[in-house]
């Protein structure tokens, strides 16, 4: 049975932590983006993304935390610990060239919080939905450009469809 996903967030000894559970997806992406910059923006530095209970991460997805990895080297920020990635997930971020962003660790060095909360996810129109996946892909090829040929399609057909969104 397939899992209803949530992002979990809590903090423990100034470090902050987001806990995937279910599917990470281009669903759930935006309430990632929009948590990493509201705790950047707050001065947060240190970050911990657990995924022991994260059955799969879409493009959208990993594209997402690429993005927020690049955020947090342009404000000097710790580089982002992912942990507790199964074997699936590990080889999906080193498939897209994407485990030289992160510090993955098999195991959480630190103790996690004593309790998490949902973070707040809100319903994107259309437009924004596609510009956050447009994003997250272009993140993708910042961070690998041989992951230009695996979603130049998607890309393009994404700019079109905002673009004519936009005409309209």
């Amino acid at each position: 049975m397939i899992k209803v996903p949530s992002i979990l967030v809590g903090s423990s000894g100034g470090t902050l932590w987001m806990k995937v559970d279910g599917r990470g997806d281009f669903q759930n992406c935006s309430c990632v983006r929009e948590f990493f910059q509201r705790m950047i923006s707050k001065g947060h530095r240190d970050y911990v993304l657990d995924l022991a209970e994260c059955e799969l991460m879409d493009s959208t997805f990993m594209g997402t935390l690429a993005a927020v990895a690049f955020h947090l080297r342009e404000k000097g920020c710790e580089m982002l610990r992912i942990v507790r990635a199964n074997t699936r997930n590990h080889s999906l971020l080193e498939s897209l060239g994407l485990d030289n962003l992160f510090r993955l660790e098999p195991a959480a060095g630190d103790p996690p919080p004593h309790s998490l909360h949902t973070a707040g996810a809100h319903e994107q129109p259309p437009r924004e939905q596609r510009s956050t996946i447009l994003s997250a892909h272009e993140a993708l090829v910042e961070a690998d450009p041989r992951n230009a040929v695996r979603f130049q399609d998607v890309i393009e057909y994404l700019r079109h469809e905002i673009a004519e969104m936009d005409a309209t």
